[in-house]
């Protein structure tokens, strides 16, 4: 049998000024066909998972379009509609198909579609028909939309944060499918929608109050019948009316019985997350409050820049750490900033040199003022470096551009010419910097990056910096969310 292979992932802030462009994915991932297999074969990406579980079946895959751009503002117009009639027509000319594996991300927002997965998912349906099964993977930040359950047979999320599972639960979408192609099972699916959202700093799987979720869900499981199930934790920095959390089940049958049970169990698990809603509030540490516990905590120490989390889309130039950090001397720091101008001043200062540079906090009003400093040229690199590790988000090489390591005061700052996710600790390594010489890491984002930093930080903590990605969304500015809706309104109900 012939599978074809889709994914189109992004992960939109609409609270980011800059709009993502189609030359963001050409700058991370656009590609067709046969240069799909080369980038994604044993990737602990779930594309990657596809195609492993579809060579172990013995069936044919067809890789026929993937492309994924670092999270960021909202997709424009125009490049979402190219990258829909591309990947509508590399499926056209792919040839007749058995089946579909997709993997939208579930949180891309274009500025003509907000449910812009919704929007692909129910395109592609379109033009292959209602007799193919469509199988895919979500992200668990997705904001689930009806639409997306109609448009597939059976959607799986990612069951852990930081994100170290893409790659089983796309072998388990392809043996979904595979088992579906051959007769052997019928899913049904269907997904409830609590009128709740989770913080984002609540959002860590195996924290004491997520993981007997999962409990209950892998419990389910074991139910004659059901075939897989998901929690949908949600990404509340996208400003549509399908923001918010979601449950996902799908059963064994496609009669009345087997959607009756799936109903069911997709409001059990809802109505647990509902149950627990003052908990996953979060608990917004500010910065000073930060800096003072660290007085008494083992190093290194891992601050975790919830407002300028690049994997949320934010900027990756936020100071208020880095001046925090200035004004707490006696700890020797690490930070890392996205500044183009003063990678190009160090640059021409070189190894060795001095100069005077305006750091960071130069994309937007959001993230603090750009930090003037006289700073001492350390290294330059050319930003290269590779993961062999299991991390969140499933990549293995990274390109952060041109990078030069500067020393100021007590702290460490790489600069580099790229916006990158601290998803991994080779970032320091491939610029010659040790992380346990440091008695704190400030790594920007919020859960993602502890799959690395655990491994040198016996400590993190997460400080609600003010931005794009700040984790008190109630300060958040919205207009098309769903109301009532919790934490915003309190006498929101769920039946």
């Amino acid at each position: 049998m012939r599978i074809g292979i889709l994914g189109l992932l992004h992960e939109s802030n609409t609270f980011v000024t800059r709009p993502t462009t189609i030359e963001d994915f050409r700058d991370t991932v656009l590609l067709t066909g046969d240069a799909i297999r080369p980038e994604f074969d044993g990737a602990h990406h779930e594309i990657g998972g596809f195609l492993a579980g579809v060579d172990a079946a013995g069936e044919t895959a067809v890789p026929i379009f993937v492309a994924r751009a670092l999270p960021a503002g909202t997709v424009d117009a125009e490049s979402f509609d190219e990258l829909t009639r591309q990947l509508l027509a590399a499926l056209d000319a792919a040839g007749p198909l058995d089946g579909l594996l997709v993997a939208p991300h579930g949180a891309t927002v274009a500025a003509n579609w907000p449910d812009a997965d919704g929007h692909w998912l129910s395109l592609v349906r379109e033009q292959v028909g209602d007799s193919i099964p469509i199988v895919g993977t979500i992200d668990p930040h997705a904001n689930l939309s009806q639409q997306m359950v109609d448009a597939v047979d059976a959607l799986i999320a990612y069951r852990s944060n930081p994100h170290l599972d893409q790659r089983d639960r796309g072998l388990e979408a392809a043996s979904l499918l595979v088992r579906t192609l051959r007769g052997e099972i019928r899913p049904t699916m269907a997904a409830a929608f609590p009128p709740m959202a989770i913080s984002i700093e609540q959002q860590e799987t195996g924290a004491p109050h997520l993981a007997p979720h999962y409990d209950v869900a892998n419990a389910q499981l074991q139910q004659p019948g059901v075939l897989t199930n998901s929690f949908v934790l949600g990404f509340p920095y996208a400003d549509v009316a399908e923001m918010g959390s979601a449950t996902i089940v799908v059963t064994d049958g496609d009669d009345a019985l087997a959607r009756t049970l799936a109903n069911e169990l997709a409001n059990e698990l809802a109505g647990r997350l509902w149950e627990h809603r003052e908990e996953l509030r979060g608990a917004l540490l500010s910065i000073d409050e930060a800096l003072d516990r660290c007085a008494d905590l083992p190093t290194p120490i891992c601050l975790l820049d919830m407002g300028d989390n690049v994997g949320g889309g934010s900027t990756a130039d936020g100071t208020f750490l880095l001046q925090g950090l200035l004004n707490r001397p006696q700890w020797k720091s690490f930070v890392c900033l996205f500044d183009l101008e003063a990678v190009a001043a160090a640059t021409q200062a070189g190894p060795g040199g001095i100069c005077e540079l305006s750091l960071g906090g130069h994309s937007d009003n959001q993230h603090g003022e750009p930090v003037l400093r006289e700073c001492r040229v350390v290294s330059m690199h050319d930003g290269r470096f590779s993961e062999s590790q299991p991390r969140h988000g499933g990549m293995s090489s990274f390109d952060q551009g041109p990078t030069v390591i500067v020393e100021t005061g007590n702290v460490t700052v790489m600069l580099t010419s790229r916006r990158m996710v601290p998803f991994s600790l080779e970032q320091l390594r491939s610029c010659d910097l040790d992380p346990t010489s440091f008695d704190i890491l400030v790594a920007k984002g919020v859960n993602a990056p502890l799959a690395a930093y655990r491994e040198v930080c016996p400590t993190s903590l997460r400080v609600n910096t003010p931005g794009s990605t700040c984790a008190d969304m109630t300060k958040l500015d919205f207009h098309n969310r769903r109301r009532p809706m919790f934490p915003f309104e309190a006498d929101a109900v769920f039946d």
